[in-house]
């Protein structure tokens, strides 16, 4: 494997170096600042490392995503904070690019909030996005969602940078106001967000070509804007280059591996279980040599030989 993803090698080099002091948070602004960042959905953390192994330099673990592999449920508001919070933590604990964490609501009130930002900056989240939608809430490009007040959300962010330990953990502010009161609105609420304090906007699903440059001139240069790439979803998809020049800081494909991965494994068991065996499905699956290599085997037994007395 190449050098442009973190190993299991290279990241035990780089911890040592620093005496265990990595702090992913440090190098998301950074990428933000030098260019257009592009985080692959994940959701979990074998999906984060092939995520790595492909060259991410900064992923998303979606909410929508853990509710799918979790749950094999629909994104509607049954995933926890803890739930969230633990699998943000495997997920750190095993690769070392910066992690946005889908935070959903806050799961409660302005405390609420706070305890999840702490929570999940401990665990080494990079940036915490929270949304304007009211519990239980639904995937922004489901239809049916309601919103809480802007004067509350303003009071969640405010209560989100108070919490937050370190100035380079990111608040990303979502509103869900376009599909509920139109475009103008979710404007003035963008603009709202941004005063409170939000570090990077989120307006959840343009309908059009036409409402995303409208919405990244409004906003151009004075805060940074993400966007979301749901395939059949709202928002017509668009690569990261064509995003960059609309104006985009930041673009995210939230659910796109589970997606591939469940068609994947639509094929592989209805194979299994018509076949008998998985010989007519080997050269689209690792063997178990393979699957040793993508997780690092040998590089994780050595480090125990390391320890033997």
């Amino acid at each position: 494997m190449g050098d442009s993803y973190p190993t299991l090698k290279k990241d035990l080099r780089f911890r040592e170096g620093l005496n265990g002091m990595l702090n992913e948070a440090q190098l998301l602004k950074p990428l933000l600042q030098s260019g257009f960042v592009l985080a692959p959905g994940i959701y979990d953390s074998l999906s984060g490392l092939i995520a790595c192994q492909a060259g991410a330099k900064a992923v998303y673990l979606s909410g929508a995503s853990i509710a799918y592999t979790r749950f094999g449920r629909s994104d509607i508001g049954l995933v926890s904070v803890s739930e969230v919070h633990d699998t943000l933590a495997a997920i750190t604990d095993r690769i070392n690019v910066p992690v946005i964490v889908d935070a959903d609501t806050g799961f409660g009130n302005a405390l609420n909030v706070q305890r999840c930002v702490r929570g999940f900056e401990r665990v080494g989240a990079a940036a915490i996005q929270l949304e304007d939608q009211s519990f239980p809430k639904r995937c922004g490009h489901l239809d049916g969602k309601m919103l809480v007040s802007k004067s509350e959300m303003v009071g969640k962010i405010k209560a989100a940078l108070d919490a937050r330990r370190n100035a380079e953990t990111l608040i990303i502010a979502r509103t869900d106001a376009r599909a509920v009161e139109g475009l103008y609105e979710a404007l003035e609420r963008g603009e709202a967000y941004r005063d409170a304090g939000a570090d990077v906007l989120f307006i959840e699903a343009p309908q059009s070509l036409e409402e995303m440059q409208i919405m990244t001139k409004h906003f151009s240069g004075r805060i940074p804007l993400l966007a979301n790439m749901v395939e059949g979803g709202k928002t017509p998809i668009s690569s990261a280059q064509d995003l960059a020049d609309l104006g985009y800081s930041l673009a995210i494909f939230p659910g796109g591996a589970v997606r591939a991965i469940s068609h994947h494994l639509q094929a592989y068991y209805s194979g299994l279980l018509t076949h008998g065996s998985n010989e007519a499905f080997t050269n689209r699956m690792h063997d178990f040599n393979g699957l040793n290599d993508v997780i690092e085997t040998e590089a994780l037994l050595a480090l125990g030989d390391k320890y033997k007395s």
